[in-house]
């Protein structure tokens, strides 16, 4: 008895500062963060006076504000998209036992090592336009225009394409309750292309990773005992392994989510916000917002809401595996 109290208190102790740091460092500045978004500091003198929720109204009255929730959006639909079907793609050629799979697995794999403001200079430069009016190129432009492609401008293309409600895609919008996307505030955003392409070539490796250990879990039994049903790989793969693969693609799913929910170094260190703010994003409002206008109660606010986003997706995970695990 006495030698489990004294493990009882070894463990408490131990434990202690690092949930003390926590307690303060992370819950009591969200605390903090949350007090200031309903207070009036607009300056560098701190006023901790009550505001209520006027800065919130304020926020999503603003122009910029609702670009930046355009741009989240559409980045977050491009950016799952184009990730995970690269990484499912690499992860089931990988699965196909080719020579040379531990080489392959580590160069997908190694664009995770790379911070994502170094992966945003890099592509900063290669997808630099240039001056293609006077026909001095740069980067990928100088290959496209080699082959015969128009040049782009990429991350400086200020053109947003919008869905017309008088299309076959905004009728179908419509018809199915998102006709929301027909608003005259949402389009689609070209320059942010050229982010989605950075995003995906760091990311798509712990895709594949994700996809490939989820692959290795599929019993060759289930694949042997199709093909003898007469399945043909693409049935095996339809109706047998992507069903099995659905946790995995949650997982992917809500790590990715609230990577682009929260994104910000890698459109600091391509574009910033863009011209007429067509890569803007929250996190870069919140700190221009903050650290260079010393509006301090709106940055606060901006920074709950970014919050308040990232916990819809995570918490709602974070139940699904508790009950999951329960179940088991």
């Amino acid at each position: 008895m006495r030698r489990l109290s004294r493990d009882r208190l070894l463990s408490f102790v131990i434990l202690a500062p690092a949930v003390i740091a926590v307690a303060i460092f992370v819950y009591g500045f969200i605390g903090w963060s949350g007090w200031v978004s309903l207070s009036n500091w607009d300056g560098l003198r701190p006023d901790m006076s009550w505001a209520g929720f006027i800065n919130y109204l304020k926020l999503f009255s603003n122009p910029r504000f609702q670009i930046d929730i355009r741009n989240t959006l559409v980045f977050t639909f491009m950016f799952l998209a184009s990730t995970m079907g690269v990484g499912l793609l690499l992860a089931i050629i990988l699965d196909q036992g080719i020579r040379g799979e531990n080489f392959f697995r580590s160069l997908f794999l190694f664009p995770m090592a790379v911070s994502f403001i170094v992966t945003g200079v890099v592509w900063r430069w290669l997808l630099a336009p240039g001056d293609p009016a006077a026909g001095r190129l740069t980067g990928v432009n100088v290959l496209l225009s080699a082959v015969g492609i128009s040049p782009g401008r990429w991350y400086t293309d200020p053109n947003v394409i919008y869905i017309l409600p008088t299309s076959a895609l905004g009728r179908i919008l419509d018809s199915i309750g998102l006709d929301f996307l027909l608003t005259p505030n949402f389009g689609f955003p070209v320059a942010l292309v050229s982010i989605v392409i950075a995003a995906t070539w760091q990311m798509s490796g712990f895709v594949m990773a994700m996809y490939l250990a989820g692959l290795r879990g599929v019993p060759d039994e289930l694949r042997e005992a199709a093909r003898v049903d007469g399945a043909s790989e693409l049935d095996i793969y339809r109706y047998i392994i992507f069903p099995m693969l659905r946790p995995v693609t949650l997982s992917v799913v809500i790590i990715l989510g609230h990577i682009s929910l929260k994104i910000f170094d890698l459109v600091a260190a391509m574009s910033k916000k863009g011209p007429g703010f067509v890569t803007d994003v929250p996190a870069y409002f919140m700190f221009e917002t903050t650290f260079q206008g010393d509006h301090y109660s709106q940055g606060a606010s901006i920074a709950i809401f970014m919050l308040l986003s990232v916990s819809l997706l995570i918490i709602p995970y974070l139940y699904y595996g508790r009950r999951t695990e329960a179940e088991v």
